[in-house]
């Protein structure tokens, strides 16, 4: 008997841009007039790669084309690539949700899927009853689900909040509940989209650690997509990457992280490592990063690293704070930084424009590091978030020796990091 248990043939799916469904009254009447002469659907002909950076030609997109894969029982498969490169589409394929445009897919078991905030939830029933509808569509008997009941609300830790109807549930405890029932009610596939970040530091751990236990002591399969490139490495045995709806890599996880990489650190040379970016949002940022040896955001071994923000903010608003996080290429927070620390919230609760300088020691390694920027409200409201807008490198060596800073006996401008806030 073969063990593999999601086979994917030739699978496509096309949409048509612009509208509610892919489908009008003139072109199903054009189908069918092809149809009756044995003819290919013409549509499928003119279709374009799925490329949200650029403008088309035609008003049809293929978000997946001509995907082939095959998964084991037991596996973790790790799907990664860019926003938009079909990852979530390709799921909702898996899960029933839509159908393919082409292609066969053949799954054997029984799937739970997570694809979204309250995925398979009725808002107006409570978590308990919820609980048992999920149940229920997985084809589970009631004395199985209480068998299960205590053991699901413990994991999810919203005990309090049980008898609650679901739609009074913040998004955490939403997905608390959502993935506690998935996890447990002892599907063959389990589904996971990248849901789990809504889910704080704590819980993300625990779902990884529930997502290894059901793979490899119960021998289930699970498909789980994150742009926690750490996660994946950690969790997955096999790797698909997917680029503008086509299978880039079908190989190990490492392997299809690896090459993940590498196209992302490409991208972000060429448009972030300038050191210089202008966004608008709420708020208007310009954020430079430049080194005083080069003119790119290109930094020697050690030589301090010095990143100035611009905020301009219409309102005003209270307790606002200014946050800055640094990431390696492997998605991996090296540090992060919050005005919030250093007590300048006061200095910043007026509207206005704002200039922020942070100085940091550099003690990294060489390779790419990414920047993201934001300002929130306290204590937990995100008003806006610029993710991995800008970057820089630090060379393999210095060239001069005598730039290297005493990181323990020198000036304070190579203390871990110090701010300067300036209202102009």
């Amino acid at each position: 008997m073969s063990n593999t248990v999601i086979k994917v043939e030739s699978l496509s799916k096309q949409y048509r841009l612009g509208q509610v469904g892919r489908k009008s009254l003139s072109h199903d009447i054009n189908r069918w007039w092809y149809g009756i002469r044995g003819k290919e659907d013409p549509y499928l002909k003119i279709g374009e790669e799925n490329d949200r950076s650029k403008k088309g030609s035609t008003e049809y997109v293929w978000a997946l084309q001509d995907i082939n894969f095959a998964v084991q029982q037991g596996e973790v498969l790790g799907i990664i690539g860019r926003n938009g490169a079909g990852k979530s589409t390709l799921l909702k394929i898996l899960s029933k949700v839509t159908a393919p445009t082409t292609g066969n897919v053949k799954i054997k078991g029984r799937i739970a899927s997570l694809l979204e905030v309250g995925t398979g939830f009725h808002p107006d029933l409570s978590g308990r009853d919820n609980i048992f509808l999920n149940g229920a569509i997985l084809g589970m008997t009631k004395k199985e689900i209480t068998a299960k009941f205590d053991e699901i609300v413990d994991f999810a830790g919203v005990e309090r909040y049980i008898d609650t109807p679901v739609k009074r549930y913040s998004s955490g405890m939403y997905v608390r509940l959502a993935f506690a029932v998935a996890a447990h009610l002892e599907p063959e596939i389990l589904i996971v989209d990248e849901v789990l970040a809504v889910g704080d530091a704590e819980f993300q751990k625990k779902c990884l650690g529930k997502m290894k236990d059901v793979s490899e002591k119960d021998g289930r399969t699970v498909l789980f997509v994150s742009h926690n490139i750490a996660a994946v490495k950690t969790l997955c045995t096999q790797g698909l990457l997917l680029e503008n709806g086509l299978l880039s890599v079908n190989a190990t996880a490492e392997e299809a992280i690896r090459q993940y990489q590498q196209n992302t650190q490409s991208i972000i040379s060429n448009e972030a490592l300038t050191g210089h970016v202008m966004l608008e949002g709420p708020g208007l940022l310009e954020l430079v990063c430049k080194s005083k040896s080069y003119d790119t955001a290109t930094f020697l071994f050690g030589e301090a690293i010095q990143i100035n923000m611009h905020w301009h903010f219409i309102d005003s608003l209270k307790s606002r704070v200014i946050s800055l996080r640094i990431y390696n290429t492997a998605d991996e927070l090296m540090c992060g930084f919050n005005t919030l620390y250093d007590k300048y919230i006061t200095s910043m609760e007026e509207s206005g424009s704002y200039y922020i300088a942070l100085d940091i020691v550099n003690t990294f390694a060489p390779g790419t590091y990414y920047i993201s920027a934001g300002s929130y409200i306290r204590p937990h409201t995100n008003e806006f978030i610029y993710n991995k807008v800008a970057g820089f490198e630090i060379s393999e060596e210095p060239k001069e020796k005598d730039i290297l800073p005493n990181i323990m006996g020198g000036p304070k401008f190579y203390s871990p990091f110090s701010w300067v806030i300036k209202k102009q």
